[in-house]
């Protein structure tokens, strides 16, 4: 099988499995989709949704978390890890967002890089999903995947990203990132298969 054959079986397999892609993280709109994105490095979107209820009571919009001190919105994100800087990141990226960009969430990848805290990945995420830009955010799950499926030779994330978007028609990107990640939470787990027991696996070496 060709590397572009075996992404087109992956492709269309993914899709009959997972025809709906929710966003795994709880969110209203693309600011607490980028606060929840942020918040879920290091840590699962299981625990971040646990937490950020409890945040959206101190502030559900930039200009109202701007005004909440750093100690306050890091005691509540405790549980994500990583505290201090995420709260730092979080009040910071939401002064910015006030003063630079009116309150609104900024829509390019340029200005959601330069906030605090945002890096490609989480630009990506928000890009795709709270704007509807697509992009294809590659996290653990998808690196390890895309390895274990010979879509890549990729060594870091930058490399995978740029690989799986040859492959796959763009118009797919946005779903498939995460068809790609709940098959890997739910099949294809990093101990759960070992690149020949899962049903993907399986037909691709088979």
């Amino acid at each position: 099988m060709t590397t572009q054959a075996r992404a087109d079986y992956i492709d269309r397999r993914l899709a009959e499995l997972y025809p709906e892609t929710p966003v795994p993280l709880d969110h209203r709109d693309a600011y607490t989709l980028l606060v929840a994105v942020l918040l879920s490095a290091q840590c699962t979107d299981k625990r971040v949704n646990t937490v950020t209820p409890q945040l959206w009571a101190l502030a559900d919009n930039p200009a109202d978390m701007a005004r909440v001190p750093v100690e306050k919105i890091q005691a509540v994100i405790r549980p994500c890890g990583l505290s201090p800087q995420k709260a730092r990141a979080i009040s910071g990226l939401s002064q910015i967002i006030t003063e630079k960009h009116g309150g609104e969430v900024p829509r390019s990848f340029e200005e959601l890089e330069a906030l605090p805290g945002v890096g490609h990945k989480t630009a990506s995420v928000v890009m795709a999903q709270a704007f509807g830009v697509p992009a294809f955010p590659v996290d653990t799950h998808i690196h390890r995947l895309a390895q274990r499926w010979r879509l890549t030779s990729g060594r870091n994330v930058v490399q995978t990203e740029r690989d799986l978007k040859k492959l796959f028609p763009r118009e797919h990107w946005n779903a498939l990132h995460l068809r790609i990640i709940f098959y890997g939470r739910e099949h294809c787990t990093a101990r759960g298969c070992d690149g020949h027991r899962c049903e993907i696996c399986t037909t691709l070496n088979g």
